[in-house]
């Protein structure tokens, strides 16, 4: 238990270079152009969803005081990255912005589910 805590108190340290490392990661593989999409497993839209809620878990986990706008802007920046996607050879999809909206929000949810167990073993110790 105490590596997850220790390993959670490492991501609320370096929020801020996860999050950029992921949003340059997400960036990239949304936006290079390809002949064909590669095969992996799962749906395009689980892909979004899971990018994306890996993207908002350290903001979350960390909140800093400007983190609802940092998720907003996310959102935003996902949206524009659907609207550019045409231009460089890949398919925009509005459907891929609500798989992000909604990893935006499971990131999210469990980032706020683990702060308040943090903060019920703090207050039990």
């Amino acid at each position: 238990m105490s590596l997850i805590i220790t390993l959670l108190q490492t991501v609320k340290k370096y929020w801020l270079i996860i999050m950029g490392s992921i949003l340059v990661s997400i960036t990239v593989l949304s936006l290079w152009p390809l002949a064909t999409l590669p095969s992996v497993p799962g749906t395009d839209k689980v892909h979004h969803l899971i990018g994306y809620a890996a993207l908002m878990f350290p903001v979350a986990l960390r909140q800093p005081r400007q983190w609802r706008w940092i998720g907003l802007a996310l959102l935003a920046y996902s949206g524009g990255i659907e609207l550019v996607q045409p231009y460089v050879n890949r398919y925009g999809e509005w459907l891929d912005l609500a798989a992000n909206a909604g990893g935006l929000l499971c990131g999210w949810l469990l980032a706020m589910a683990l702060n308040f167990c943090l903060s019920v073993q703090d207050r039990q110790q």
